[in-house]
């Protein structure tokens, strides 16, 4: 048996915390074991270990991702990046085809596919092999797993199943991906499930999916021609209009924390971050990453969020509405994390007396990490070094940095920067298109000059 776990989208209905650069899926909002806390990968995988310790995990995701997912999962775990964003059909269709071509899977391989922000117990993933039975015993293609609604949904599929008498599994009639409320309710009185979001099949199945779109199950190839698959989700493509499912039901707690009102519903504590509240308050979270203080008082039902991309102040049921709102904003984002380290964008002006812009940015490097070996074609850079050491590197010349140093960065300059210490600076970019994509990268190895400084290369230099 294989696994597929889909990690490919932002996540914005969990804005202001969750946006392109950061998804919903890395938020550490929920509690471990321990007492500590966790994301939704995290929790899932820690969940997978026990009930599926030797399978294989293949993670499906974008390169945007790839260095969140190496910090809180470290660097063994197996991912294919998708060239672009293209929905779960695609993206599926290219990780079958890695698990074909790269993987060797036989035709009778099982696959399962689920996404990483289903919040379950861990008797679901038991349930596994009651999907597998049902695929043999009612001979389908692919088996699905259904969830007793608790209401009429339009962010849910639905499934209509055939179930004998005292079984929990059965053969699928029909399915309705996202109907309109009206429809919902007339699906619920009828005894429809919730679609969990959960695909098993042979590899025979994906193999022949693919060869239908591409005529190839090359995984080069169908890496290539991505941007040739339907942009479309695989519930649409292919579960609406299938012939031949199963559906095993289950019946324990089973939430989408795609919203604020079914996240907070699982995060032990109402508060996070610089808070503080008076006893007026009822059913309210209030989560706080900036450093000035939130106050809140006689708010009830309610849900506050605050980040450097943005403030959220909502009613708890009106917040599952949130992505039109979002949708309106196309400011850059604030705050992200990265394989080195992290950044805030502190400030964002118009230079008054000069032709351009000036972005200032709070950075910080891991000891032992670097930014890449790069230039910028439309900006100069200013660093000025707050906290810690370094090696600085501009057109091939290293030198060490400290606390207080000044650094100029023309534009065309080639420069990177290597943490020894942990390093804090602040950096002011200037010029005319103050972009993340102004960037191009360079190969650059740090052994060399690591070893003429006296360091050790411990395997940071990214």
């Amino acid at each position: 048996m294989k696994i597929i776990l889909l990690s490919g989208g932002s996540g914005k209905r969990l804005w202001p915390l969750s946006n392109d650069a950061r998804s919903k899926q890395f938020l550490k909002v929920l509690q471990n074991e321990e007492g500590g806390s966790e994301s939704m990968i995290q929790r899932i995988f820690r969940q997978l270990g026990k009930s599926c310790p030797d399978t294989e995990i293949i993670l499906a995701t974008s390169e945007v991702q790839s260095d969140s997912i190496r910090r809180q999962l470290g660097n063994e775990v197996e991912k294919v990046l998708e060239p672009s964003r293209r929905n779960t059909y695609p993206a599926i269709l290219l990780s079958g085809a890695y698990l074909l071509d790269c993987k060797q899977a036989p035709d009778d391989e099982i696959i399962i596919v689920l996404p990483v922000d289903t919040y379950v117990e861990q008797d679901y993933f038991d349930k596994f092999r009651d999907m597998e039975r049902a695929l043999t015993e009612f001979g389908a293609e692919i088996c699905l797993m259904g969830i007793h609604p608790t209401y009429p949904s339009e962010k849910y599929g639905y499934i209509t199943v055939s179930v004998p008498d005292g079984e929990s599994c059965g053969r699928v009639v029909s399915c309705v991906e996202k109907p309109d409320l009206a429809q919902a309710r007339r699906l619920m009185q009828d005894g429809a499930l919730w679609n969990g979001g959960i695909f098993m099949f042979r590899a025979s199945f994906v193999k022949a999916l693919i060869a239908k779109e591409l005529g190839t199950v090359s995984y080069e190839a169908v890496y290539r021609r991505y941007h040739e698959l339907p942009y479309i989700s695989f519930d649409y493509e292919v579960i609406e209009r299938h012939p031949s499912m199963a559906c095993v039901i289950y019946d324990g707690e089973w939430n989408d924390l795609g919203t604020w009102n079914t996240l907070t519903e699982q995060m032990k504590e109402p508060d996070g971050g610089f808070v503080i509240r008076d006893d007026g308050c009822n059913n309210t979270h209030v989560i706080n990453e900036l450093e000035i203080p939130i106050v809140a008082m006689g708010l009830q039902d309610t849900v506050v969020v605050a980040s450097a991309d943005g403030i959220l102040v909502s009613d708890k049921h009106a917040s599952s509405f949130l992505l039109p709102c979002v949708e309106q904003i196309d400011n850059r984002p604030m705050y992200e994390k990265r394989q080195w380290g992290e950044y805030k964008v502190l400030d964002v002006q118009q230079c008054k007396v000069d032709a351009g812009n000036s972005l200032t940015k709070s950075m910080y490097i891991e000891a032992g990490r670097s930014v890449s070996y790069q230039l910028h074609h439309f900006r100069d850079e200013v660093w000025t070094i707050v906290d810690g050491r370094g090696i600085f590197l501009l057109d091939g010349e290293a030198r060490r940095v400290g606390r207080g140093d000044v650094l100029f960065i023309p534009r065309e300059c080639k420069h990177a920067i290597w943490s020894l210490t942990g390093l804090s600076f602040i950096e002011v970019q200037i010029g005319s298109d103050l972009v993340e994509e102004d960037i191009e990268r360079l190969d650059w190895d740090w052994s060399e000059i690591l070893r003429q400084q006296g360091e050790t290369d411990n395997d940071g230099a990214k």
